[in-house]
């Protein structure tokens, strides 16, 4: 009973630089994120053949809890006091995007203050694997757990080239214990999330720590104890940075207790009524796309 949790935005905007804006409805309406999306997830439901789908989002992408503990979380989509705007042919094909996808059966998960990476840490931790994580973002490594058969289908390379990420990808891709990329990025930063990391430490020196260290509270304390397997360069760097340091644990880290209702998980195997699909469909000239997701499903 294989589970597949959508990281809708991140499919979403992968779609919308991905595809041509030339796709319009009969309005001449860009339609090309929706298009994208159904096309993508389409083909991953093929090729990976879930038997439980849930498409997850974001009830805050920049949570209050998360500002709190660090003022600049996701700063740099910020202008003045406003948040980034989506682009603005991007923003009105959304509810169209939900619209189909509810019109299909497929749940559409989210909650107030977290994060859709924090919806996608609570599925995965309390739902029976194996799960497949499909995203275009790193953070969602963190999850990896072989033991209960998580994995990360990663999209950075396109759907044709996407990697499936495990512990034995994690550990060849950054030379770290497969378990660890979670410490390994609070130290390294990510500046797409406006995280800095630990200031003068980058990837390489992020590994060192990481190959020693399993948690940022054992780095910490070997930082204050002066511990030799922790080079006295990074050491230094450490203590400079120490404020960020105690808070990056639980700012980078995915929460796993979001309140998630209870929903039906399971794709119908039967036929549903398709009436309002075709509706959609035809509305907002989403052609085969929407043949495709639907055969995708085995309807």
């Amino acid at each position: 009973m294989t589970l597949m949790l959508l990281d809708s935005a991140s499919l979403w905007y992968r779609a919308y630089y991905g595809m041509p804006d030339t796709l319009v409805n009969s309005q001449g309406e860009p339609v090309h994120a929706i298009r994208g999306f159904l096309d993508m997830s389409a083909r991953l439901i093929s090729q990976y053949r879930p038997n439980r789908l849930v498409a997850c989002l974001d009830g805050d992408w920049r949570p209050s809890w998360r500002v709190n503990l660090f003022p600049d979380y996701k700063a740099n989509r910020v202008i003045g006091d406003e948040e980034e705007d989506e682009p603005e042919t991007l923003t009105p094909q959304i509810p169209i995007l939900l619209d189909v996808l509810e019109a299909i059966g497929i749940p559409l998960i989210g909650a107030d203050d977290y994060e859709a990476d924090d919806v996608i840490a609570t599925y995965s931790v309390k739902e029976p694997g194996p799960t497949l994580i499909v995203t275009g973002d790193r953070d969602l490594f963190q999850l990896v757990d072989d033991k209960r058969k998580v994995k990360v289908v990663y999209l950075a390379r396109g759907i044709a080239n996407h990697d499936l990420v495990d512990k034995k990808w994690i550990s060849s891709k950054y030379e770290i214990p497969g378990d660890r990329y979670a410490l390994f990025a609070m130290i390294r930063g990510d500046a797409s999330d406006g995280l800095p990391g630990i200031r003068g430490i980058g990837e390489k020196g992020a590994a060192v720590i990481a190959n020693a260290f399993q948690s940022m509270n054992e780095v910490l304390g070997a930082a204050h104890s002066d511990d030799e397997k922790l080079p006295p360069a990074l050491r230094k760097k450490l203590l400079a940075d120490v404020e960020y340091a105690k808070v990056a644990e639980k700012l980078v880290h995915c929460a796993l207790d979001v309140p998630i209702p209870k929903v039906e998980l399971k794709i119908p195997e039967a036929q549903p009524d398709l009436s309002r699909i075709y509706q959609l469909k035809e509305e907002h000239n989403l052609g085969a796309s929407v043949d495709r997701f639907i055969a995708a499903l085995g309807w």
